[in-house]
C-alpha cells in the first residue's frame, strides 16, 4: 500500500519570524514542498519571507495564486485547482507545509484548502499548527488588554465597511482585520456603536516599518496600508 505524504498548515504569526512558534518551525525545517498563497497580481509572499531563514534549501517553494475577485466561479475554480496540486504532492509521498500569516483558521486561504481536501483527497493526513494573530500581536504590542471577564469581544473584517459593528451593538470590544479600505464607513460605525472612544490602529504590526495611528480620522485623508488592523473598546483603557 502506498504511503501518503502529510499536509501541513502552518501559521508564522504577524510578521516578527522570532513569533513562529516551536512546533511550526519544526515543521517548516521537515518540509520537503512550501506552499504558500500569492495574488495572482504578484508572486510576492510575506509569509514565505517571514520563515525564510527556517525553510531549508532543499525544499521547494511553490506559489498558488488566489484571484482578489468576487467573482465566485473564478474563485472555485483557483481553489480547486491549488488544492490537487498539493494533493498530487501528497500522493508522491512528500512531506507538505501550507504557511499562512497569522493563524491558519483565522481569516486564512487554508481554510479554502481544507474545505476542498475534503473532497479532492479525503483521506489525506492534515495537521494544522496554530499561529499567533495579527490583533493578539497588537494588542500585546500596545500593553493592551483585549478582553476580560465577563466581556465580549467581536472579531470581524473591514474589507466591506462596518457593517458588522452595526449588527453587534452590545459587543464590549472589537478586532477588525482588513481594515485597509471603507474607512470612513468603519469610522461611522465605530462612533454610532460607542466604540470609537477607546480605538487605535496598528499597521505591519511587529515589522519594521510598524505604525500606531492613535487619531482613525486620519486615515480618512490617507487611506490606510493593507497591513492595518482596529482595536476598539467601550471600556477605559
Amino acid at each position: 500500500m502506498k504511503q501518503f505524504g502529510k499536509l501541513y498548515g502552518v501559521g508564522v504569526g504577524p510578521g516578527d519570524p522570532e513569533l513562529i512558534t516551536v512546533k511550526a518551525l519544526r515543521v517548516i525545517k521537515e518540509a520537503d514542498i512550501v506552499f504558500t498563497a500569492a495574488s495572482s497580481k504578484n508572486t510576492y509572499s510575506l509569509a514565505v519571507e517571514i520563515a525564510s531563514e527556517y525553510i531549508p534549501e532543499t525544499a521547494r517553494i511553490e506559489k498558488l495564486f488566489f484571484p482578489m475577485t468576487k467573482r465566485k466561479e473564478e474563485t472555485e475554480t483557483a481553489w480547486t485547482e491549488n488544492t490537487r496540486q498539493i494533493a498530487a504532492v501528497l500522493k508522491e509521498g512528500k512531506t507538505v507545509v501550507f504557511l499562512t500569516l497569522g493563524d491558519p483558521t483565522t481569516y486564512s486561504t487554508f481554510g479554502y484548502i481544507l474545505k476542498k481536501m475534503a473532497c479532492i483527497m479525503p483521506d489525506a493526513e492534515i495537521e494544522t499548527i496554530p499561529g499567533i494573530t495579527s490583533f493578539h500581536a497588537a494588542s500585546a504590542r500596545l500593553n493592551r488588554i483585549l478582553v476580560e471577564g465577563e466581556e465580549s469581544l467581536l472579531i470581524t473584517s473591514g474589507a466591506y465597511g462596518g457593517e458588522p459593528l452595526r449588527n453587534n451593538h452590545e459587543v464590549d470590544n472589537v478586532a477588525i482585520v482588513k481594515a485597509y479600505k471603507n474607512i470612513v464607513d468603519i469610522n461611522r460605525a465605530l462612533d454610532e456603536t460607542g466604540l470609537s472612544r477607546n480605538s487605535i490602529a496598528v499597521s505591519h504590526c511587529s515589522r519594521k516599518n510598524e505604525e500606531i495611528i492613535d487619531d482613525l480620522k486620519t486615515l480618512e485623508k490617507r487611506p490606510p496600508d493593507y497591513w492595518t488592523l482596529i482595536l476598539g473598546s467601550k471600556q477605559t483603557i
